[in-house]
């Protein structure tokens, strides 16, 4: 290490931002550089090297079509960027991620060089370097992709960024993509929904249809799936799982949390993160969808101490029924041990049609997030 490497990563050390590392095919000399220098636990959160190919499809899930490509590292960066807010919610947070083909012990056909990425909640800055093929030996290339990698985290950072030891010929290609994090954007109110994709693809502000079940999915359990699928056969229509970030009785999700509760998601099922605790609210902002809902919290939604009193619930009833939107009641296990359905709840004629009901047939799973918690103790 020359002393301009060893000043920009002390510069880095002595930054606000941590990072989340993901590397595959080269870069573990940038991890190494990182540690070399005092002062690495203030930046680094974790660092995972991607080598095998099972592991790398683990992390996106599914193979990439092409290994050392833009698309691959952005995925990785975008990836290592959700970790990272996992594991620090106080400072500010990006994803570095590099994927690169370099010399081994066999001749390669293709290029060999590299793709650099970092995310963070602005976008994505993504470097490309192609390298002479045979101009170096194996250890000559693994320092070169790692000062770039060293290179965008200074840029990232807000530091002045290395120069490279390039050869005649050599270049480094850049790429700027402006995306606002839409879970931040979420959090500062800038956004009412996010629509996150079981590839882990986030929309903000999406249409949504079909049915919702909302929960704190805390954990995410069988029953919760098995009422997705019970409700998506009786709808004939797709039903997602809501997860409001503001709750009405709880304190609001923080960053890392929210994060924590997707992964139970990932490659599985659709979620919609909302700032939308109340079904009066989540009409508004999700007309025309059904509220997939069990028996405890129907019977919730139609009591009048909840809203100030009868004219307080009939009023936001109306609001509800006036965007199109309704409920589907799943029976739920009492305290006794009895199995309740919503059968002929006292409801005034106007609002009956409101109220969809599942049979003990069609669904029944005797299972709760707060049983479950309780047994992780």
């Amino acid at each position: 290490m020359d002393a301009t490497l060893t000043e920009r990563i002390r510069q880095i050390h002595d930054s606000p931002i941590k990072l989340m590392f993901e590397f595959a095919g080269a870069g573990s000399g940038a991890l190494f550089w990182l540690h070399a220098v005092p002062g690495s636990s203030r930046t680094m959160l974790e660092a995972i090297d991607r080598y095998a190919p099972a592991s790398l499809a683990t992390l996106l899930g599914g193979e990439p079509a092409t290994y050392v490509a833009r698309a691959t590292a952005e995925a990785m960066a975008e990836t290592a960027y959700r970790r990272a807010t996992q594991l620090s919610d106080a400072a500010p947070v990006i994803g570095v991620a590099v994927t690169a083909a370099i010399a081994t012990d066999r001749v390669k056909r293709g290029k060999h060089g590299c793709w650099v990425s970092v995310c963070g909640r602005t976008g994505l800055h993504s470097y490309s370097l192609t390298l002479i093929k045979g101009a170096r030996e194996r250890s000559g290339e693994e320092a070169i992709v790692s000062q770039l990698v060293i290179s965008a985290i200074a840029e990232a950072c807000g530091i002045e960024a290395l120069t490279l030891s390039l050869r005649e010929g050599e270049r480094v290609e850049q790429f700027k993509t402006t995306r606002a994090d839409p879970v931040a954007l979420l959090l500062d109110g800038s956004a009412q929904s996010v629509v996150v994709a079981p590839s882990g693809e986030r929309d903000p502000d999406a249409p949504v249809q079909g049915g919702l079940l909302s929960g704190s999915f805390n954990p995410l359990h069988q029953g919760h799936e098995r009422l997705v699928q019970a409700a998506t056969k009786w709808l004939g229509q797709p039903v997602a799982f809501e997860l409001p970030v503001v709750n009405a009785d709880k304190p609001p999700l923080g960053y890392a949390e929210i994060e924590r509760r997707l992964t139970q998601f990932q490659y599985r099922f659709p979620v919609v993160l909302s700032r939308a605790p109340l079904f009066v609210q989540k009409a508004a902002l999700f007309p025309g969808c059904t509220f997939v809902v069990g028996y405890d919290t129907a019977v919730r939604i139609i009591e009048p101490r909840y809203y100030g009193g009868v004219v307080g619930r009939d009023t936001a009833l109306a609001e509800i029924a006036e965007h199109g939107c309704r409920f589907l009641v799943a029976g739920r296990l009492d305290g006794d041990g009895q199995f309740m359905i919503w059968g002929d709840m006292p409801l005034p004629p106007a609002f009956t049609a409101l109220f969809l009901q599942l049979s003990e047939e069609e669904f029944r799973v005797d299972l709760s997030s707060t049983a479950i918690r309780a047994l992780q103790l």
